[in-house]
């Protein structure tokens, strides 16, 4: 029988942490980051965040960087906002999803041209 503890659980960080880098981080960089998906590990001992950067004043890399520099931030705020025996390490992807979907439409439009 099929587990849906790590998706509720990846939706509450999900929620937890767009919380947080908007309103409780003093780094301007991160309020710009958008968290798109959470995915856990079966035992919930690491989420695996996607990101995407909306507005184009925070380059890719740079995003990352500042993620990783307040992890231990967020893993304290997430501590508090989330009731888990274990708070998960979290992992920091880039989402490309959004700018593939913007190259397919971009394709798509040119076939009808």
């Amino acid at each position: 029988m099929p587990s849906y503890r790590p998706e509720s659980v990846g939706k509450a960080i999900q929620v937890a942490l767009s919380e947080i880098l908007h309103t409780e981080t003093r780094d301007p960089g991160l309020s710009e980051v958008t968290i798109t998906a959470v995915t856990m590990s079966r035992d919930l001992r690491t989420a695996r965040v996607y990101i995407s950067v909306m507005s184009g004043s925070v380059a890719q890399t740079e995003a990352l960087d500042r993620l990783m520099g307040a992890i231990s931030f967020l893993r304290r705020a997430l501590a508090q906002r989330v009731q888990l025996r274990h708070v998960p390490e979290l992992v920091f992807a880039w989402d490309d999803s959004i700018t593939q979907g913007a190259r397919i439409e971009q394709l798509l439009n040119n076939l009808n041209t």
